[in-house]
């Protein structure tokens, strides 16, 4: 027998076959082979047809908005159920891990919740806008240049260990961007559900979104920061003085405007070591 002799074309097939089912093949679409290669330079070449743009709720009509509408009611909801079930901060905390209705969780944050950090009976509470990369990574909020800058300043108006502090969102938003106003509404049962338990005598409230948040006012930072007002949780059965300040981040860029941030700090300082004194 000739050992040169080129292969069966039988042993060819079944080698090809033995590939093919090695590669995962294991259906035909159609029962006679086609040379794609041949067919492909027999017809003219196809136009490149433009992607559809992405659909949002508004382009697709009033029936998807209307539904987008209606799953951030449920989460509201549940997110206040969950929150009154609460019996203390680690309950809540581990409410807040476990929640799914606020789209942060999966849109932005890479690791986890991040809540609070503070004593739990803390006369003052902080409440930021929401989380960046270094507070995702470690799990508490203001732990990154922002956060070193606010404890510097809590060390030098007296204010250690007598803070609270948290944000409008528990999750990061995706590039660090500003929480959207529905990103707020669904996480703030679990803020004011924070705010019955830790039983503050004053917010400080830190940057645009959080202010307008949480004091359902549209004026900008720079007109709210050293002002009094009065915020009030959802059913008016509790009432604290907030002041509006500069965040944190913003003094890193603008240095200049830490002298403000400063004034707004002793002005709460004074007001809560002489509550009756009038502002």
């Amino acid at each position: 027998m000739d050992q040169t002799a080129a292969p069966a074309p039988q042993i060819l097939i079944e080698s090809l076959l033995a590939f093919w089912a090695d590669a995962g093949v294991d259906c035909l679409y159609q029962d006679e082979a086609i040379d794609r290669i041949a067919a492909g330079l027999t017809l003219p070449p196809r136009r490149a047809e433009p992607s559809p743009a992405p659909m949002t709720a508004a382009a697709a009509g009033p029936a998807s908005a209307d539904a987008a509408k209606v799953q951030a009611d449920d989460a509201i909801v549940l997110a206040r159920r969950l929150a009154a079930e609460a019996k203390d901060l680690t309950e809540l905390a581990a409410a807040i891990a476990a929640f799914e209705g606020c789209g942060l969780r999966y849109a932005g944050a890479a690791r986890q919740a991040v809540f609070n950090r503070g004593p739990s009976d803390a006369p003052v509470m902080i409440i930021g806008e929401g989380p960046g990369e270094e507070e995702d990574v470690r799990g508490e909020p203001f732990v990154g240049r922002a956060g070193q800058l606010l404890d510097r300043m809590i060390a030098a108006a007296g204010l250690t260990d007598r803070v609270f502090i948290t944000n409008t969102v528990f999750w990061r938003p995706p590039g660090n961007r500003t929480p959207t106003p529905e990103e707020q509404k669904v996480c703030a049962p679990f803020v004011e559900r924070a705010i019955e338990l830790v039983s503050p005598k004053i917010l400080l409230l830190l940057g645009a979104a959080s202010a307008k948040a949480m004091l359902k006012r549209e004026e900008g930072i720079l007109a709210m920061r050293g002002r009094w007002f009065e915020w009030r949780s959802t059913d008016e059965s509790l009432e604290l003085p907030a002041m509006p300040t500069l965040h944190p981040a913003f003094l890193l860029r603008q240095p200049a405007a830490k002298k403000k941030a400063w004034s707004d700090l002793v002005s709460l300082v004074q007001r809560l070591d002489r509550p009756d004194r009038p502002h």
